[in-house]
């Protein structure tokens, strides 16, 4: 069954799945939409979707949602952070090329994939750490490419902010992992001895220097420092021990 979806002042849209489309990749309520129209005929609903946009007065889709749904050859599974492509990182370009027009909607806005787009998308994709036949994107550094920066900057959390910071300053085309590692060291020292000279202002200074190398560092292994911070939870949070001497100790079997 497919659903024509009315999101009221900014646009009327087809899917076959309301829940996933308008709620969990939008982020609309079941109460601030309202569903049109409903069939099993996709060249009905094709239509009528052009029309009711028309009628309404908003943007009217390039491609008809038949043509979209049956022309496309992409995989893709989108989540509020990230696109994720079905297919590696080195084939990631020719699928963006043989799909360009396609559509889709993220918490962030609609994506299209451009000459622009998909320059960016295969120059700025990173292979997925579980899979490497898959790759992603992050959906805010995309909108803040080429949708709207003030957005991308209020919905990011700081760990986006200085992956596009850092990306922008070279870091990951001219860095690498082992002068990452030194930089941390040498913030290490400035909280040492902020620490000892109980400077508050440069503990807080010192504690924020180096977690931004750490999420440079993870970036630059093809990793998230918020994955890595999730896993080294998942390790301690059951963990049993005791207090030895101002340090928790853990205990052995």
């Amino acid at each position: 069954m497919y659903y024509i979806y009315h999101i009221k002042g900014k646009k009327i849209g087809v899917t076959s799945n309301l829940l996933n489309r308008v709620t969990k990749q939008q982020g609309y309520a079941s109460d601030e939409y309202e569903v049109l129209l409903s069939s099993d005929d996709i060249d009905y609903i094709s239509e009528m979707e052009i029309e009711l946009q028309k009628s309404y007065g908003y943007k009217v889709d390039r491609q008809k949602y038949k043509n979209l749904i049956k022309s496309s050859k992409m995989r893709i599974n989108v989540t509020e952070q990230t696109t994720t492509f079905a297919c590696p990182k080195s084939k990631l370009k020719g699928q963006l090329l043989d799909n360009k027009g396609f559509k889709w909607e993220t918490s962030h806005g609609e994506f299209e994939l451009t000459d622009k787009t998909i320059q960016w998308i295969a120059d700025n994709s990173m292979t997925s750490m579980y899979n490497d036949q898959r790759c992603y994107i992050y959906n805010k550094a995309f909108s803040v490419e080429f949708l709207d920066e003030a957005a991308f900057e209020e919905n990011s959390n700081v760990y986006d902010l200085i992956r596009v910071w850092a990306k922008e300053k070279g870091i990951y085309d001219k860095g690498d992992s082992k002068t990452q590692y030194v930089k941390l060291m040498e913030e290490a020292g400035e909280l040492a001895k902020a620490l000892l000279k109980d400077d508050r202002p440069e503990i807080i200074d010192a504690i924020g220097d180096m977690v931004v190398v750490l999420t440079n560092l993870a970036k630059l292994e093809n990793l998230l420092i918020e994955d890595c911070v999730v896993s080294a939870y998942d390790v301690i949070k059951n963990r049993k021990g005791k207090m030895i001497g101002g340090t928790f100790v853990k205990e052995t079997l």
